[in-house]
């Protein structure tokens, strides 16, 4: 598992396809914002240039270029906000135009989280996942500073990273503490000498601005907004510094805003814990059918514990010449776990890896961390360190993060070793971190919808409601989804998209409090999930 935690950025079906071979406006959406000035008496930004959109680049995760019908453009926005005439960075945007432009309702501005997950190649894949609602929203996304196209923060190259990731993350002894603090080190001189210029401003807070810019840009008067895991963090954040300026927005697998860097972590080794143990007793309920061994859902999380040991000692066979070491197997297991989709493919992983083969918990693990099948990665996991130690004040000592394992361990035998060392990564980062926890209190906000899933492994469950309580009385609306995975509209589940679709696209709140249940159909899609802040 790396030392930036855990994320994820690919779709269901094509992660699975690729593992298994291995409110108010009435314009066109061009923008009117030129001419306009902002409280602060700064322009506002001007219309954008939509064209047609290149390939996404190799830190945007490579790829084909989005089929006919896609635009991008670029908007200027400031390098600090603090000097809202100086320097100016480019934010890459995309869209698809909304098919019914009579019925159009405005512009509808994705974030899929991360930090760090590319908007500009994550969105068309996810598309069809939103089809109803591109009936009367144009679906916009973006690279967020210091992403993909967006001034991307570049740390290691692709031979270091390999090396960097394969390292032990849960180091036992006083020789490996040291190479795993110096690996740290390592990694935050690459990000320092590579990017020291953007990385002051690459913090949550910032992002959000631009995020008024991106609106003002697309000649929407208010932002209508889907943001999903750390997409929840920024919309909240948006909402505090916009109340005014809050549409139609709806926050998906929330991370919990009330939780320092810690606390978010030892959440999040409960919930890989949880959705293991629910991995384990599908497997045992499904019998022969089962190839790994256990006959007890705490027999099969032992053979767990067992094989991570194993590979601790002696790794095995991966792919290529790269070796499926204890942290690769495990930031493997944690990808596998984001969707019940890709509980068979973990399956599949654990017993070839018993059988001392570990290819596909290899390329489950490279999924998560952004790395393609020609040994390239996206920046997904600079920007994540970048934006995550921008935001969090707490740095943790070496003496201080041994203190806290016990902790982990009893949350999670499985990941809490590897949560609690991940807590490191932002000890000796260049940059100060901004806050404890983000300001999400947004009075005067139009409703938001706030969507929490019982299952979640990444987002606890309990941070929907700790949204709803910060966001203030009469802004935040929680659904709940009894189901499994990272995330609730994406999981197929007809209630949660029924609910969510009316809500976007009549302006009908559902009741606080409704609950949907998940079907056996309803599996649920991964989306880029949050790693603990300062993680």
């Amino acid at each position: 598992m790396s030392t930036n935690a855990l994320r994820v950025t690919a779709t269901t079906a094509a992660l699975a396809a690729a593992l298994l071979t291995t409110s108010a406006c009435s314009d066109d959406g061009d923008g009117n914002g030129g001419g306009k000035v902002n409280a602060d008496g700064t322009k506002a930004a001007k219309p954008l240039k939509w064209e047609d959109c290149p390939a996404p680049t190799p830190l945007e995760g490579g790829g084909q270029a989005p089929p006919k019908g896609w635009q991008c453009a670029t908007l200027d926005v400031p390098l600090d906000y603090a000097k809202p005439e100086g320097e100016t960075i480019p934010i890459a945007l995309i869209r698809a135009k909304a098919r019914d432009k009579d019925k159009r309702l405005g512009s509808l501005v994705f974030n899929f989280g991360g930090p760090g997950g590319s908007g500009i190649s994550t969105l068309p894949g996810a598309a069809k996942e939103y089809d109803a609602l591109r009936e009367r929203y144009d679906l916009v996304s973006f690279d967020p500073r210091g992403v993909g196209r967006s001034v991307p923060v570049r740390c290691l190259g692709d031979k270091q990273l390999d090396a960097y990731y394969a390292q032990d993350s849960s180091p036992a002894t006083p020789e490996q503490e040291k190479a795993f603090t110096d690996g740290i080190k390592q990694y935050q001189q690459a990000c320092e000498r590579n990017s020291a210029k953007v990385l002051p401003y690459v913090g949550t807070e910032n992002a959000a601005r631009d995020m008024d810019r991106i609106r003002q840009a697309l000649g929407d008067e208010k932002l209508n907004y889907f943001g999903i895991s750390y997409g929840t963090e920024l919309g909240g954040v948006y909402a505090h510094l916009f109340p005014k300026n809050v549409g139609r927005a709806v926050f998906d697998a929330v991370v919990d805003p009330t939780k320092n860097s810690e606390e978010g972590a030892l959440g999040q080794a409960k919930g890989f814990q949880l959705a293991l143990g629910n991995f384990a007793q599908d497997c045992v309920d499904r019998g022969d059918e089962c190839k790994i061994q256990g006959s007890t859902a705490k027999e099969i999380e032992a053979n767990v514990i067992k094989l991570q040991k194993e590979l601790a000692a002696k790794p095995i066979a991966g792919i290529g010449d790269r070796k499926l070491t204890e942290s690769i197997a495990t930031n493997g297991i944690a990808q596998a776990l984001y969707s019940k989709e890709l509980w068979p493919l973990l399956e599949q992983g654990l017993d070839e890896a018993e059988g001392g083969q570990g290819q596909l918990l290899m390329a489950l693990s490279d999924a998560l961390n952004g790395r393609d099948e020609h040994g390239q990665y996206s920046n997904i996991g600079a920007a994540n360190t970048a934006i995550n130690c921008a935001d969090a004040k707490d740095r943790y000592t070496l003496e201080q993060t041994k203190a806290k394992l016990p902790a982990f361990r009893a949350a999670s035998p499985v990941f809490g070793d590897f949560l609690g060392w991940a807590m490191m990564s932002c000890t000796g980062w260049p940059v100060a971190g901004a806050w404890e926890t983000p300001d999400v209190s947004a009075p005067g906000s139009a409703p938001i919808l706030v969507v929490g899933n019982t299952g979640d492994p990444a987002t606890p469950y309990e941070g929907a409601r700790n949204m709803v309580e910060r966001l203030g009385k009469g802004v935040g609306v929680e659904l709940t989804y009894k189901g499994e995975g990272h995330g609730a509209y994406n999981s197929g589940d007809a209630c949660v998209q029924g609910a969510v679709n009316s809500y976007l696209l009549d302006g009908k709140t559902p009741n606080a409090g409704t609950v949907c249940t998940a079907t056996k159909e309803a599996t649920g899609t991964p989306v880029a999930p949050e790693p603990p802040e300062g993680a």
